[in-house]
């Protein structure tokens, strides 16, 4: 199986995106090997802005399909890249 695939999601306002984000990530799920959610987190603060960092398995990916779903949401922005080593 390749697993060479790693997305980037930038989410410029978490709290009026994330359910949907949600949804289309577990739309995907069995595709994605490793999950990181990153955002600024303090006592006293939380960022609204986060980035989520994908490892995602397939030969079969439909990698354009997610993308769009993605980018389709306002305020999520998509970038990705295969490794090659």
């Amino acid at each position: 199986m390749d697993c060479s695939m790693i997305m980037a999601i930038l989410q410029e306002n978490r709290v009026e995106t994330a359910a949907k984000v949600q949804e289309v990530l577990t739309k995907y799920g069995c595709y994605i090997r490793v999950r990181l959610g990153l955002h600024d987190a303090a006592i006293d603060r939380c960022t609204n802005t986060g980035i989520i960092l994908l490892q995602l398995c397939g030969n079969d990916l439909p990698i354009k399909d997610f993308e769009e779903e993605l980018k389709s949401i306002q305020n999520v922005k998509v970038k990705y890249m295969t490794l090659d080593f």
